[in-house]
């Protein structure tokens, strides 16, 4: 799907390298000359949003790095001295920080994106599954971020999810000590988490090329979720997509930098402000507020086991969409009974998220299982039957046609 390249160097040199490495058609095919259905909607920026914040993410961290120190004495300490010392360090630490959530903000747009235009479907299965991926490394990544600054929530959130592991039958012990590198949470757990989260964000980008192969491949999904028919039902890349995403992009930044600049702390826990203290047991250990709906889940059930196998399987259940999801139609325009149940799935999400800011108890948990319930039967029940039974709106015959009766 990517465009046929027309780009002829005129410059000596470059006509010299085109013969030999043809970047400059690689990029003019692919952001260029790229065909792109002509009624993308603003929703459709976030996959741009995101690759500019996974640089800012890798810039900023890179940095942070030559004045950080990863051991358990001189860690909290560092990140005090980045902050007060280092020129610009406090602007440096808080983008990155804030860039973390707003990363989070917007992939779970993206995804529910996806979910509601049906971006999963044939043939973009392999795509679908490359962004999952993205997301579970992103999780990962994130973790180990919001454990280097040795506070008190750095320090008993990494204790409570490496805890996690033991659970598996036979071998969780010994996972868990090869977690923490001895048999408490420690210099070694940091050094390990340190090295990973300095890695891990290099491994996402080249996911993100892959994610970003797959998607020339098989071209971009659109809000009809019809395919392109002719050339009057795409539009070029540049400039179209180009300025549509650029003006986006700063948008989403000056959300950004509200944070940064005026309330930096609002997404974080006051107490990773207080050094780590393992004799000193916060009284309510919450993650980042991006995993919370996963902490929700783990909380409902009460079986340890069971409640990890939960939580994982609440995001390894997103890779199967594309095959839980029978609807030959993809876009939720054409779907009524699955709009419905889409905005359903999303309040019972967010009402996950709240939940697992809270104490389990009582209330609280009982309101937490129905919603993992509810969570859960949306894959495994709601959409294979919607595939079955639901009645859909008549597709239009193209692209240019659903524009057209739009306007």
């Amino acid at each position: 799907m990517s465009g046929h390249s027309t780009y002829q160097p005129q410059n000596g040199f470059l006509q010299w390298i085109e013969k030999r490495l043809p970047i400059g058609g690689l990029i003019h095919s692919s952001f260029i000359a790229y065909p792109t259905p002509k009624n993308l909607n603003y929703w459709w920026t976030f996959g741009g949003i995101l690759s500019f914040m996974l640089g800012v993410q890798i810039i900023t961290g890179i940095v942070l790095a030559m004045h950080y120190t990863p051991h358990v004495d001189l860690a909290f300490n560092s990140v005090e001295t980045i902050m007060r010392d280092v020129n610009y360090g406090w602007l440096l630490r808080y983008v990155h920080s804030n860039g973390a959530s707003m990363f989070f903000i917007a992939v779970y747009i993206h995804i529910f994106r996806g979910m509601y235009y049906g971006s999963y479907k044939e043939p973009r299965e392999v795509l679908w599954i490359l962004g999952v991926i993205i997301y579970l490394l992103m999780m990962a990544t994130g973790f180990l971020g919001y454990t280097l600054p040795w506070g008190q929530m750095s320090f008993w959130g990494a204790t409570v999810i490496t805890n996690f592991f033991s659970a598996i039958p036979g071998v969780g012990e010994t996972v868990v000590t090869w977690l923490w590198g001895g048999y408490a949470v420690g210099n070694p757990t940091l050094n390990r988490f340190y090295s990973l989260h300095y890695l891990l964000p290099f491994v996402i980008a080249g996911v993100v090329v892959l994610h970003v192969w797959a998607l020339h491949v098989v071209g971009q999904n659109n809000p009809a979720g019809i395919e392109p028919k002719s050339d009057k039902d795409t539009v070029p890349f540049t400039p179209y997509a180009t300025v549509k995403d650029g003006f986006f992009i700063v948008v989403f930044c000056m959300m950004y930098a509200w944070f940064v600049f005026y309330t930096p702390n609002f997404l974080g826990h006051a107490d990773n402000y207080i050094a780590a203290n393992p004799a000193v047991t916060p009284a309510h250990i919450v993650p980042e507020w991006y995993y919370l709906p996963f902490y929700a889940i783990l909380r409902a059930i009460p079986d340890k086991l069971l409640g990890v196998l939960a939580m994982f399987g609440s995001i390894a259940i997103l890779a199967f969409l594309p095959w839980l999801d029978t609807s030959k139609v993809r876009s939720a325009r054409y779907r009524p009974l699955y709009r419905q149940f889409f905005w359903l799935f999303v309040a019972v999400c967010i009402g996950l998220g709240w939940l697992g800011s809270k104490p389990a108890e009582g209330i609280y948990t009982l309101i937490a299982r129905i919603l993992t319930f509810y969570y859960f039967a949306h894959f495994i029940i709601v959409l294979p039957l919607l595939g079955i039974f639901e009645k859909s709106k008549p597709l239009p015959n193209s692209i240019s046609e659903s524009v057209l009766a739009k306007a």
